[in-house]
């Protein structure tokens, strides 16, 4: 079953999520943060939510601002706007009596979900798909587009065949993350997942990532899989194996 769900984020404006709910009695909660420009119903995100919900999981997926349903300018909006929108997220949770014990993020949304673990207390594990060790990244991959991008006030890019303006508050947000102190000091279990063959975020993002987090932590290679996950059996292989490693941590109810 899925529940819509509307919250005000960090700055007041509405989000949109979807809260993704198993039969029966809810094993733990997690919050899934999509891809950048993605969208909580992009494949990956609403695989991976149902296929977690199918094993027990409450599963909760929203919209950053300005992206499907949720209000807001996108380009407006930088990266610490959405790390801070998350953990309100998982306040809407704790105020349901669902509290997340686990972080999942698809990509830009993996970098986001290390750096809100440490301001959720509930959290205990953390996992990260196809994500960039550093996501001042963005930058890299928009360069082609616009080489002088940090040189201007605004740049209008295109992103999933979609034209977005983004502004220089974004761009200079998103290069100044401390992202590897947060991984150091993460005190989560970590599980750090990306496909070899990923061509938008290269697997060595993931070694960076693996190589400064604490134990204990996982890698789980994925073989064959693009970067958006757009082939079904990956994305439930995704799932099989978060709800089994998370099990591990998460010991609410039957975890």
């Amino acid at each position: 079953m899925a529940e819509r769900l509307e919250f005000d984020g960090a700055a007041g404006q509405r989000l949109a999520g979807l809260l993704d709910i198993p039969d029966g009695t809810s094993r733990a909660s997690a919050i899934f943060g999509h891809c950048f420009s993605c969208g909580k119903d992009s494949i990956a995100a609403a695989r991976i939510a149902r296929a977690l919900t199918d094993r027990g999981f409450t599963v909760l997926r929203f919209d950053v601002t300005g992206l499907g349903e949720s209000e807001g300018e996108f380009g407006a909006a930088t990266f610490s706007m959405d790390v801070a929108d998350m953990v309100v997220a998982a306040g809407v949770l704790r105020d349901r009596g669902q509290a997340p014990g686990l972080l999942v993020g698809h990509s830009l949304g993996g970098a986001a979900v290390i750096a809100a673990a440490g301001q959720v207390p509930e959290v205990r594990a953390v996992a990260t798909i196809a994500a960039p060790s550093d996501p001042g990244h963005v930058t890299d991959l928009l360069r082609s587009q616009a080489p002088d991008l940090l040189e201007r006030d605004e740049v209008e890019v295109q992103l999933g065949g979609r034209p977005f303006t983004l502004r220089r508050e974004f761009l200079e947000d998103i290069r100044s993350q401390p992202q590897r102190e947060r991984i150091q000091n993460l005190d989560r279990a970590l599980l750090v997942m990306h496909s070899p063959q990923d061509r938008t975020v290269h697997i060595d993002n993931a070694s960076e990532i693996f190589t400064a987090a604490r134990h204990p932590k996982s890698f789980i290679s994925l073989d064959g899989a693009n970067h958006l996950l757009t082939d079904h059996a990956d994305a439930r292989y995704v799932a099989d194996v978060l709800a089994a490693w998370a099990s591990r941590y998460l010991d609410d109810g039957a975890a």
